[in-house]
């Protein structure tokens, strides 16, 4: 009896040490689940060792992919660490003197340079992509010569449509440095950026909306504003984005166009001074290299802040 017993007391317990391993193990099972991604990973490399050459191109991608964001990392972090420390309140002052170089004035025109601009600019590039994709017929020579065009035109540097600019409107047409100078440069420079990313937005739309929108009996205008458009937006606010980026950093061909004046333009055909341009002349002038780091500081945040907006824009017309 005794034996017996004792026996079902060992039993119990081994149930019981038996249980509270298989509850640990279960816990561990659940902690290791975590590092799962992390084993997927390490089978993954496993597999492309035994291909060397696939083993080769993944790790160069993820070398070059560190060394950009590296230096990315790096660059946004040095001028922020150059320029915050010079940010003063004399520099957001209206008037520009000798003794103040105060950046307020490049802001105030390097926002009228960039509303002007893309108020001209998009217009005229998202027409012309939506007649190249939805009005021209398909294949046609013209339309590739077109494209061919604007592609050719991209990849122009921008001295060449700052002399373009120069002799045409600051000379022949008799506008001199202006903003009007400036702005139908700029114009020009970011119009076939917003033609082609215009063109490739709408491409990107399906055809059964077109067709099911004719099917309604809607006809093509309709079709083009109400159902295509609003599908290609976020494609055609990513082109308006690089458009506002490329403005915003040019150099080369306003100081040809719109001069190096360091005032508010008080109309269109006065001069004026963008924070690209500022920055560039304070950084040849070598007095005034703080103020110089200072307005790459606010043109860095400006860039940073004019893309996260619009980014979020995007992300809002997609869910819609």
């Amino acid at each position: 009896m005794r034996l017996s017993l004792f026996s079902v007391i060992i039993l119990v317990i081994a149930v019981f040490v038996l249980f509270v391993r298989v509850s640990r193990m279960r816990r561990f099972e659940s902690f290791f689940m975590r590092f799962q991604p992390i084993r997927k990973r390490l089978d993954k490399i496993r597999i492309m060792r035994k291909k060397p050459m696939d083993f080769l191109l993944s790790s160069l991608t993820w070398l070059f992919a560190a060394v950009t964001v590296t230096a990315l990392v790096f660059i946004i972090s040095y001028i922020l660490y150059m320029g915050v420390p010079n940010l003063t309140p004399s520099l957001f002052q209206y008037t520009f003197t000798p003794d103040n170089q105060t950046m307020l004035p490049s802001i105030i025109t390097t926002a009228l340079l960039v509303l002007s601009a893309l108020s001209i600019a998009i217009p005229i590039g998202v027409f012309s992509a939506i007649y190249l994709v939805e009005y021209a017929r398909r294949g046609s020579l013209y339309v590739k010569i077109i494209r061919v065009m604007t592609e050719n035109l991209t990849g122009i540097p921008s001295i060449v449509f700052g002399l373009f600019g120069y002799l045409l409107f600051v000379t022949i047409l008799g506008f001199g440095y202006s903003l009007l100078s400036g702005t139908l440069t700029v114009a020009l420079m970011v119009l076939p950026l917003i033609i082609r990313t215009t063109e490739e937005s709408l491409k990107a739309v399906p055809d059964t909306y077109r067709e099911g929108s004719f099917g309604l009996g809607a006809g093509r205008l309709r079709t083009v504003f109400r159902i295509v458009l609003p599908s290609a937006m976020p494609g055609i606010l990513a082109g308006v984005i690089l458009s506002v980026g490329r403005i915003v950093g040019e150099t080369a061909a306003l100081m040809f166009t719109l001069g190096m004046v360091t005032r508010v333009p008080e109309g269109i055909m006065d001069s004026g001074r963008t924070l690209a341009v500022h920055m560039y002349i304070l950084t040849g002038e070598g007095m005034h290299v703080g103020a110089a780091y200072a307005t790459a500081s606010v043109l860095l945040l400006l860039v940073i802040c004019i893309n996260a907006i619009s980014g979020f824009i995007a992300k809002k017309l997609v869910k819609k």
